[in-house]
């Protein structure tokens, strides 16, 4: 299973809508996922005593990832940076096991000109820290809100088609990694 998480907490983001259309990908290679919606991360995970005890209600959201075969990260770009709480819910997943070996791959969502490349490589410095197999075919959406339509669908058939290729690659990569199966 594909696990890919969408790296904010703004209600209503861009990059939600670009995690939906990510998914819908993966669905028409016939593809199992799931996503993680930072939104919905439970309020006690805020709280300091979650450093040692993680709320019940986190369970989800941590056996998500490590229960993945592989992560795609959509991170928007926040002050050149990737968003707080992404970091956070970095930060509290289980450490080694929550990224050591696992694939990961990363789309960038921003306003301006660089598409998140900022985020995104900070991101590959976290994982490759953590010892994750990270996919090197990254894909970076500048201008994001140009980018798509009114119900959230890629405007450009190209900007989908680079998707499909990172889809299918990542998941060819993630099968030669784990040696296993992943298309239905």
């Amino acid at each position: 299973m594909i696990t890919l998480i969408s790296g904010t907490n703004r209600a209503d983001s861009n990059t939600r809508k670009v995690t939906a259309e990510i998914e819908a990908i993966y669905r028409d290679l016939k593809v199992q996922t799931q996503t993680l919606d930072l939104t919905q991360l439970p309020a006690e995970l805020f709280t300091s005593a979650a450093y040692g005890t993680k709320p019940a209600a986190f369970t989800p959201f941590s056996d998500g990832v490590l229960k993945a075969d592989g992560l795609v990260i959509v991170t928007p770009e926040y002050n050149g940076g990737m968003p707080g709480v992404l970091k956070y819910f970095i930060d509290m997943l289980k450490f080694p096991e929550a990224f050591e070996h696992r694939p990961v791959c990363f789309v960038g969502v921003a306003a301006g000109m660089f598409g998140a490349l900022r985020p995104v490589e900070h991101l590959q410095q976290i994982f490759g820290y953590r010892n994750a197999y990270i996919y090197p075919n990254r894909v970076f959406i500048p201008g994001v809100m140009n980018q798509l339509d009114a119900q959230g669908k890629f405007k450009d058939p190209e900007l989908r088609e680079r998707f499909v290729q990172q889809a299918t690659g990542f998941v060819t990569f993630v099968e030669n990694v784990k040696g296993l199966k992943l298309r239905a």
